[in-house]
């Protein structure tokens, strides 16, 4: 389909610059002698206004046109060139990109262009040498604004609402660069294509909010909020059923009538049920329960929401392409382990509650630990282990956990006086022993970080069952530990699958260095498009989208170059 639009695209750029009248010529002296005006004028301090609109690139722009001797970089002769009607088609189309065309000198740009066209046809004065100034600088603080935004983001992440900590981009004259090669081949869709992020999935992901674009114009004016009193199970009769079927029509562009009556919940709906909750990463049973209702109910705006804010989530990340990796996606509870372009583990995974989140962050694994014990962490000890103790002391042998000083010494807890202890006078750690009991698990992944986050085992593995799984305390709990324990020790002949089980199950603590570092990339992302080209939606956990959202609609900016 990209293809084809593209193909249109030319056509349409061709009969537009073909047909496109001329002014009356100016003397290109002139025009330079502006642009150059305009950047003297300004100086470099403070904001930097084109005739009567803000710009945001004045050292890019500076260099770029002192390079061309302030020729005019966007006017062919007497007029517009087929390269500006193509910059001006990029911008509008920047919304697939989750970007606001407004953010670009659109107006500005569309004033300037009919302006230019209308002078063309007689039906005003012509343009002066300072109006083809400033639209052509405009059009060039366009390129560097856009391109900017596609290469590394349009709001800063570092800002602690976004909660993102993976280091990125950093800014380059790769922008510049590619403004250059776009005014010299006339090509300036390759230009901005090729700051894409260098994953394949944004590609996929932009098809998919043309098509949530689309679905949004053919959206019904009566969109519903669907309830149900209960869970509807498969072969039950309820109300809602009919409201459901149609609710799946429209996001399936097609019709399907009950094979039974229509109140009915036979098994074609079954079937589209089921597919639909794996879209939204619920559990495929076909039970229509309250977190199916509540993707039920999201609309195409909704859904464009969610797709502008992981589009610029996949901008922020670094471009560096990497050979192996973990890789954590707290929105969709699942780790998967990458080596070249093969998935060789996917493992349902436990995150961090809503007010102990997993942070977002990268870092290097290297070492994993067997029959590990676990020494708790402050945040726990505070709000849940000494308040558990002080209601009964019998509570740490029940729990498999000794009391020691920071000497290592163990310390009966009947010999403390619990009345006196606070959390924030507490003189002691809690160490729990390996065991079947161990918060741990079997086996813990270490990749040391500020967070004292890790990947872990867990005794609680009916919870993997649940679609809600943000339940731990900020640490990663994963299904298949064994799997990746096995895989990460492959290539340590020694260590063959009968040691690993035997040392996971020692309960003697055992620490394995790994002969490699790989790289532990936790993300958050709401929205993606897979490889077959379906797109995912995951409920957003943290409640993190929409405050992204704000921020990419009201013109946060990235710190610029001026």
């Amino acid at each position: 389909m990209e293809r084809v639009s593209g193909w249109i695209c030319s056509v349409l750029l061709v009969l537009i610059c073909s047909n496109a009248p001329a002014q009356q010529t100016i003397d290109q002296h002139h025009i330079a002698f502006e642009i150059r005006n305009l950047f003297e004028v300004h100086g470099g301090v403070g904001n930097w206004d084109v005739g009567a609109h803000r710009a945001f690139h004045f050292r890019e722009g500076l260099d770029f046109y002192a390079e061309r001797g302030f020729r005019e970089a966007w006017i062919d002769g007497d007029k517009l060139s087929c390269t500006a009607y193509e910059m001006r088609y990029e911008i509008q189309q920047c919304k697939f990109d989750g970007l606001d065309p407004e953010d670009y000198h659109l107006d500005a740009i569309n004033i300037h262009f009919e302006a230019m066209e209308n002078a063309s046809r007689g039906l005003r004065e012509p343009l002066t040498a300072i109006e083809l100034a400033i639209m052509d600088v405009l059009l060039t603080d366009a390129f560097l604004e856009l391109a900017t935004h596609i290469y590394q983001g349009k709001v800063d992440p570092s800002h602690s609402v976004y909660g993102w900590e993976i280091q990125r981009k950093e800014p380059r004259k790769e922008v510049l660069t590619k403004l250059k090669i776009a005014i010299e081949s006339g090509r300036v869709r390759n230009g901005v294509a090729a700051l894409y992020p260098s994953f394949p999935m944004y590609s996929r992901m932009r098809r998919s909010l043309m098509d949530l674009f689309q679905n949004e114009k053919q959206m019904p004016r009566n969109w519903q909020k669907l309830a149900v009193a209960k869970s509807i199970k498969p072969l039950e009769s309820n109300a809602a059923i009919p409201k459901i079927r149609e609710r799946l029509d429209f996001w399936e562009s097609s019709f399907m009538d009950s094979t039974v009556s229509p109140e009915t919940y036979d098994s074609a709906l079954l079937r589209r049920v089921q597919v639909f909750q794996e879209k939204h990463g619920l559990n495929p049973d076909g039970v229509i329960g309250n977190a199916t209702i509540r993707a039920l109910n999201k609309s195409p705006r909704d859904f464009i929401l969610q797709a502008t804010v992981n589009m610029e989530r996949l901008r922020w990340l670094p471009d560096t392409v990497l050979s192996e990796v973990i890789l954590v996606n707290i929105a969709n509870y699942s780790m998967d382990y990458l080596r070249g372009k093969d998935t060789l583990l996917h493992s349902n995974a436990i995150v961090g509650q809503a007010y102990r989140k997993t942070p977002i962050f990268n870092a290097p694994m290297t070492y994993l630990v067997f029959s590990p014990t676990w020494t708790v962490p402050p945040t726990i000890l505070r709000n849940d282990v000494i308040p558990a103790i002080k209601r009964n002391v019998g509570y740490l042998a029940s729990k498999n956990m000794r009391l020691l000083t920071y000497s290592g010494q163990q310390v009966d807890p009947k010999s403390v006086d619990w009345s006196r202890i606070t959390a924030n006078n507490f003189p002691y750690m809690v160490r729990q022993d390996p065991g079947p009991s161990n918060s741990l698990g079997w086996v813990k992944f270490m990749f040391p970080n500020s967070y004292n986050v890790y990947i872990h085992d867990t005794p609680s593995r009916e919870l993997f069952a649940r679609d809600d799984r943000a339940l731990s305390s900020g640490c990663i709990r994963i299904q298949k530990p064994l799997e990746l324990a096995k895989l990460l020790l492959a290539d340590q002949p020694l260590w063959s699958d009968d040691r690993i089980l035997a040392a996971m199950y020692s309960r003697k603590e055992q620490t394995v260095m790994l002969k490699r570092k790989i790289p532990v990339v936790i993300l958050y992302l709401t929205f993606w498009t897979d490889s077959r080209g379906i797109p995912m939606f995951r409920h957003d956990i943290y409640e993190r989208d929409e405050e992204l959202y704000k921020a990419l609609s009201t013109s946060i900016p990235l710190i610029r170059g001026v």
